[in-house]
């Protein structure tokens, strides 16, 4: 590890040069203090009274962050941002908030095409293989071999998963998430249900949701719309024979979607609302599943571990959280985003991200992170720290996402993953709104995500 003095003299003293060799004017440097007094810039240097250092601007590094602005995470991440400028003052980190997950996306390859993208960001962990393909990210294996702080084995193994590609590591665990069950104790008791026994089989599933049913509200709602591939990923897992089996291939150059246990898996979505009326049928909008729950219109949901402090703010009743029921296993897919570092930026850029992104990663910025907003400490430490433990000890249904990390597994990523993804999300909405049947659905998807993925594979 270069010691953070040493760190911080190097990024001085290039970032020295790159103002000089861009041709900016710096005020308090020598040389320009030289040249206002028509002096040469060596006359004021080789004066043996002179105390004078020259000043430097601190590098700049842009950060991306998927959140609309104004949002709450916002206040959050600049009180970050803020305190780690404060420890290092040679570093300037400017907080761009670029919306949802989608539009950030977008505009990092926009200025990946433009060769102005930003030095670090926080994007989606299945966009790891999307990035390789455009040369976009730096490989952080120097980084982490020189930096015995960062500990890597910290870091949980479900969440390094998909920070890596043959033997490389890409990123950095930040915003993670798994999908657990919430639901609501007051409809459990009214219903006639244990409030802290919540279904653990698929079959207790369905019983429990036919006798929340009732009343005005719904027993259970599953998003369908622009996450069904993660819903999907995880009732696929749930019902698969092989504990490891994953929809797609470690690599990411092949896609497995039509299997019979696949097939099984999204017949049993469908059978939610279709069958067991246990459901709303159709396909069920993001934003409205949480937005049902905290209302009283859904006794039950499936969401990310991400709206967890979103539903301790707001809900007006007692609510508990549970892993998502299990068929043959238990199981769910990671979520969220990972700090990526850039390439076509400067050495001194690329080593300031670093510093930024081993900040935000570290210990107690992940305890500050999780406990704002509700994802999952990225670190096993992090749950070490006072401010975790009080947190977990005052909300205990924080730490079911930490725990459902033993049956966690990587989030679809591939290759092409824009193609792969869409094949997969609108043959599954295509059977929800009763459009095709689970089989057909699946094959169609199959296809379509084997003809995106061939160029890999020849």
């Amino acid at each position: 590890m270069l010691k953070q003095s040493k760190i911080i003299l190097t990024l001085l003293s290039i970032s020295m040069l790159a103002v000089a060799g861009c041709g900016q004017a710096n005020n308090s440097t020598v040389e320009a203090k030289a040249k206002a007094n028509n002096a040469q810039p060596t006359a004021i240097a080789a004066t043996p009274e002179s105390t004078e250092t020259p000043a430097t601007k601190p590098v700049e590094i842009t950060f991306y962050y998927p959140v609309n602005v104004g949002g709450p995470l916002t206040k959050v991440i600049d009180g970050m941002a803020n305190t780690f400028m404060e420890q290092h003052p040679e570093i300037k980190v400017n907080p761009v908030y670029t919306g949802n997950y989608g539009d950030n996306t977008v505009k990092i390859q926009a200025g990946v095409q433009a060769k102005q993208p930003p030095d670090v960001a926080v994007m989606m962990s299945t966009e790891l293989y999307s990035m390789l393909d455009m040369n976009a990210i730096v490989p952080l294996d120097d980084y982490i071999a020189k930096d015995t702080n960062i500990q890597m084995e910290d870091f949980y193994p479900a969440f390094v998963e998909d920070t890596q590609s043959e033997g490389k590591t890409y990123s950095l665990p930040f915003q993670r998430s798994t999908i657990v069950m919430y639901y609501n104790k007051e409809m459990f008791k009214a219903a006639g249900l244990d409030p802290e026994k919540p279904p653990t089989t698929w079959d207790e599933l369905v019983t429990y949701a036919e006798k929340l049913n009732k009343d005005g509200h719904v027993g259970l709602e599953i998003p369908g719309n622009d996450d069904s591939y993660w819903m999907f990923q995880m009732l696929a897992r749930q019902n698969a024979s092989d504990p490891k089996q994953n929809i797609m291939s470690s690599d990411g150059k092949k896609a497995m979607f039509d299997t019979p246990e696949n097939v099984e898996a999204l017949q049993f979505w469908l059978d939610l609302s279709h069958k067991y009326k246990a459901m709303p049928e159709g396909v069920i909008d993001w934003a409205t599943v949480p937005t049902d729950f905290i209302q009283g219109k859904a006794a039950m949901m499936m969401h990310t571990s991400g709206n967890l402090t979103n539903v301790k703010n707001n809900a007006k009743f007692e609510f508990g959280v549970a892993f998502p029921p299990a068929q043959k296993q238990f199981g769910s897919p990671t979520g969220g985003g990972n700090l990526y570092i850039f390439k076509d930026t400067s050495p001194e850029k690329q080593a300031a991200a670093w510093e930024f992104a081993k900040y935000m990663t570290a210990s107690e910025q992940a305890a500050l992170f999780s406990s704002s907003s509700g994802y999952v400490g990225v670190r096993k430490s992090a749950y070490d720290t006072d401010a975790m433990k009080k947190y977990t000890a005052d909300f205990p249904q924080a730490l079911v996402a930490r725990n459902q990390l033993e049956y966690a597994f990587r989030e679809l990523s591939t290759h092409n993953h824009g193609k792969v993804s869409t094949a997969i999300t609108n043959q599954i909405q295509a059977a929800l709104a009763g459009e095709i049947d689970a089989a057909g659905a699946l094959k169609k998807a199959q296809a379509e995500a084997d003809q995106a993925l061939a160029p890999f594979n020849k």
